[in-house]
């Protein structure tokens, strides 16, 4: 049997993988699914791919040869894909999207649905994690992402204005008093989500011209926002989240901003993609209709909630 389409499009999520785990969290099967599927693909080509054993996923250096040379034959696919799409005047292929949980669970995916229906020839995935979004480990056409790109390469596109504030219960609040200096944050319980690699115990207020830092601490962190927000609903620290996901919490006044009158970094939403020098015009459309219609999203979440 002849290796498919299918098979380079699977072993390329497989190759920007971490782990089998993750692989199978992006496509969307089961992890015996991904491994039967893999065995598979080895077997028709009679070479092991994927180092098996390693808690992280390691390619051997076949796989790594052959995950290599996808790129160059799927991107090919992509742009004759979309040269007859060019000639038929509808937008057809593939769109591959990936967005962070929250993100990807209020706002992105009802705005691919509409994309989706108003292009009933295209094929739309979205893929959600917890986790960090590491666009240059990955496959994708777009990634919807918070604040700076991770990787310089990357081509941006910003499609709404966003700033990461913090805020507290009132329960909280009542019982430990509202912080009115950046450094009262060093005493007080605050609750960390670690969005990334970096030092994210490390709290940023201010401007570029007039950064301020602060290091807090707390007895709860996690990788999850909705996670680190519900602890916060209940009382249990600050919390330093994005306006987005927060603001519809402090219009109905189950959370209130604290610090109030220091400014606070941007963390602007952004669309990512490749910076390959072709841009498939399905791209392009789907960008353009996330910022036309994210901000009003935005907005309306914050208007319903008051």
């Amino acid at each position: 049997m002849k290796t498919s389409i299918d098979d380079l499009r699977f072993f390329q999520v497989v190759a920007a993988s971490e782990t089998l785990t993750a692989a199978a969290r992006r496509l969307g099967w089961s992890l015996p699914v991904v491994s039967k599927r893999l065995s598979a693909l080895e077997g028709r080509l009679d070479v092991r791919l994927v180092q098996r054993g390693t808690r992280r996923l390691v390619l051997t250096s076949e796989g790594a040869l052959y995950a290599n040379g996808l790129d160059p034959i799927l991107d090919g696919l992509r742009e004759l894909e979309d040269r007859v799409t060019d000639r038929s005047g509808e937008l057809r292929g593939s769109l591959t999207v990936q967005a962070t949980l929250g993100l990807g669970r209020a706002h992105v995916a009802p705005l691919l649905a509409e994309f989706a229906a108003a292009h009933p020839d295209l094929q739309v995935q979205l893929q959600t994690s917890a986790l960090p979004l590491r666009p240059h480990r990955s496959s994708f056409d777009v990634a919807v992402h918070v604040g700076g790109p991770p990787d310089s390469s990357l081509r941006m596109r910003r499609l709404a204005e966003n700033r990461r504030v913090p805020c507290a219960a009132p329960s909280y609040l009542d019982r430990y008093g509202a912080p009115t200096h950046v450094e009262d944050l060093a005493r007080h319980d605050c609750i960390v989500l670690r969005e990334n690699e970096g030092d994210y115990a490390l709290w940023r207020f201010g401007d570029a011209g007039d950064p301020l830092h602060v290091r807090v601490r707390g007895s709860l962190s996690s990788n999850d926002g909705d996670i680190v927000t519900g602890w916060a609903l209940e009382g249990r620290g600050v919390i330093m989240r994005s306006e987005w996901h927060v603001r519809p919490h402090i219009a109905r006044g189950e959370l209130v901003r604290v610090l109030p009158n220091v400014p606070t970094p941007a963390a602007d939403i952004y669309a990512l993609t490749e910076d390959d020098g072709h841009v498939p015009r399905r791209v392009t459309a789907l960008i353009e209709h996330l910022a036309a219609r994210l901000p009003g999203r935005l907005a309306q979440s914050q208007s319903q909630s008051s």
